[in-house]
């Protein structure tokens, strides 16, 4: 699969906008400031395919992104720390509930996390969705290069305790800054949508 091939397909507001047209759909989620628009480039090798924003809580929808024609990399609403009005965030939590509810459609979830810091409530609870999908996750540690080395080891422990991650799941230390991880995290999105 060529991740450079990559064109925007559709943002889906309402359930019944959902893309079900059969192909792979890796989906990546995150707190509205842990750099998933980064990520999300860095990936693809592209500069502003995804429009990283100043403020968080940009991806108001659900964004499909098609790669190579082979699969969708599947933006979803970034949730936490959000400039926007209460409504608007249970809005977002009522759309990701009806994306998880038919978890078939998920060949491989990729969760985004700060490195940094332990991980919130909102990431536990998303951790147990993707968890509770039975569909293949991993989990990526984003902002490594904001660590000193001594901190990696430590904080990586953390994140697999507290988001009780089974000795299966991947966690990728990463930094869309640098391209830190990358390889790895592109090795298992092919390796899942070219099973």
């Amino acid at each position: 699969m060529n991740l450079q091939i990559v064109e925007f397909v559709k943002s889906a507001a309402q359930p019944n906008a959902f893309v079900s047209d059969g192909l792979p759909q890796v989906a990546f989620s995150g707190k509205s400031n842990v750099g998933k628009s980064s990520v999300l480039n860095c990936v693809l090798q592209r500069k502003n395919f995804a429009r990283v924003g100043q403020k968080p809580g940009k991806t108001i929808h659900i964004n499909y992104f098609k790669v190579d024609n082979k699969a969708y990399f599947v933006d979803l609403p970034g949730y936490g720390y959000a400039q926007v009005a209460e409504s608007e965030k249970e809005r977002w939590g009522r759309l990701m509930e009806a994306y998880f509810a038919q978890a078939d459609r998920i060949t491989l979830g990729v969760m985004i996390v700060d490195a940094r810091h332990a991980p919130t409530k909102l990431d536990v609870v998303m951790a147990e969705l993707f968890q509770s999908t039975e569909r293949p996750f991993v989990v990526v540690a984003n902002k490594l290069d904001k660590l000193k080395k001594s901190e990696i080891e430590p904080n990586l422990a953390r994140i697999r305790a507290d988001l009780k991650l089974s000795p299966e799941t991947e966690l990728i230390p990463f930094s869309a800054e640098k391209g830190t991880g990358r390889g790895e995290l592109v090795g298992e999105i092919l390796r899942a949508v070219e099973c």
